[in-house]
């Protein structure tokens, strides 16, 4: 098992501060297809209020549950030893697309301003029937920017068509970054362990949020999971034996879905049970906090009068908890810090430094969204010119992935990955 070693590692962390950094990518032509002059936004969102009372912080309390040990120990007999992230990745059969191969229609998800500096495309016949989501990186995971020997990025998605019993289903693509010229991934499906550890089924939900810290994968849950996170340990990945449509134990052996590896969860954090409980539709991590945290916000609708909540919570320090939220003895959690924007149609938030950047959907179909970051002082959001106009982030980033070793901030946006550095979204944040 990874240590995150950060004293030990500091100076090969900074040995690799240069990946991903690059020239800009040639995307203006991309950048000319989208109308900039949107319409113009007189008003931001303001400064955040702090939520300090108990009564409007005892509704962000989660609840740890783990998987029995037993049933973890009784899955992994029945399917055979658990597999690295690097052992996973050296199967990689696909290979993400550059940008100058994605479609006009791609690069349309792409931000008018700021430009990315990296951009790649999914490929349509394993991503078709399936909703992109949320992303995170081996940046998240050790504060080396490595996992092993490997860069690593985690994509996000859920199955939206097909068969009804399909639909929910939720699974990652586990993606080799050591060589930005060439992105080969794999798929794993995300499971819950049932019936003891016998069998396993797949997880129902958006995958709208995700954080990879040390060797736990937390994720978002909603639609038929209806916990507020679920826990998978990165060590416990396992092959699969049966390439069918099935989920689980199959004749012959073991399917997911056509992913040629599962990852069953062994934990999970519940809600408070507080009718009025907000849900954690976006987390990111925040490693300028001290013990690190993990960032959370909730969706509201784009049309809505109710801006979004959003707070943090702890990761636990002590011996034996690696990648698992600091609780109390009953294995409570609560939030360290809590705040409400007045910003509407919420989708992906990140911290860092004091500052909270909040992404927001496109206003029409085909519309940009805009970012604002925000502090207790006000907001400041992206601006696409000379004009007052703020809608020129991409339209529906779910998430947003700050990679502290290169400076980049990893997202997606329908079938297109890409990256920009936090940097050039302060600059462009006026």
């Amino acid at each position: 098992m990874k240590q995150r070693g950060r004293h030990r590692r500091r100076r090969r962390g900074r040995a690799v501060r240069g990946f991903l950094a690059g020239t800009a990518l040639a995307l203006t032509a991309a950048a000319t297809m989208i109308s900039a002059s949107q319409a113009t936004v007189a008003d931001g969102p303001g400064a955040l209020e702090p939520l300090t009372s108990s009564a409007s912080t005892a509704s962000l309390r989660l609840t740890e549950e783990a998987v029995p040990s037993a049933s973890l120990d009784r899955l992994a007999a029945e399917m055979g030893p658990s597999v690295g992230v690097g052992e996973a990745l050296s199967g990689a059969g696909r290979t993400l697309r550059h940008a100058a191969d994605c479609t006009r229609g791609e690069r349309e998800a792409l931000p008018v301003s700021p430009t990315a500096t990296r951009a790649y495309c999914w490929n349509t016949g394993d991503t078709e029937g399936w909703e992109p989501g949320a992303v995170t990186t081996s940046g998240d995971a050790d504060d080396d920017g490595l996992w092993g020997a490997h860069r690593v990025i985690v994509s996000g998605w859920s199955r939206d068509s097909g068969p009804v019993a399909d639909r929910g289903l939720a699974r990652v693509a586990l993606v080799d970054a050591d060589d930005t010229n060439s992105l080969p991934y794999t798929w794993a499906l995300l499971a819950v362990p049932v019936d003891g550890g016998r069998d396993y089924r797949g997880l129902v939900s958006q995958v709208s949020g995700m954080v990879w810290y040390q060797d736990k994968l937390l994720v978002t849950a909603d639609d038929g999971d209806r916990a507020a996170l679920y826990v998978y340990d990165v060590n416990r990945i396992h092959r699969t034996t049966v390439a069918g449509e099935a989920v689980g134990r199959v004749p012959g052996g073991w399917s997911a879905h056509g992913a040629p590896y599962v990852l069953p969860a062994v934990a999970s954090y519940r809600l408070s049970g507080d009718s009025g409980a907000p849900h954690p539709a976006t987390v990111s991590l925040d490693r300028s906090t001290a013990p690190d945290s993990l960032v959370a916000g909730e969706w509201t609708l784009d049309d809505g009068d109710r801006g979004a909540r959003l707070w943090r919570y702890a990761f636990d320090t002590a011996p034996g908890r690696a990648g698992f939220l600091a609780g109390d003895s009953a294995g409570r959690v609560g939030a360290t810090e809590a705040y409400r924007t007045e910003a509407t149609g919420v989708r992906g938030v990140l911290s860092y430094e004091g500052g909270w950047y909040v992404s927001r959907g496109g206003g029409a179909e085909d519309g940009h969204g805009s970012l604002w970051r925000q502090d207790t002082d006000g907001a400041r959001g992206l601006r696409c010119g000379a004009d007052d106009s703020r809608d020129c982030w991409s339209p529906r980033t779910a998430s947003l992935s700050y990679w502290a070793q290169t400076g980049d901030v990893w997202t997606q946006s329908g079938r297109v990955l890409f990256a920009l550095p936090l940097a050039s979204i302060d600059r462009s944040a006026k």
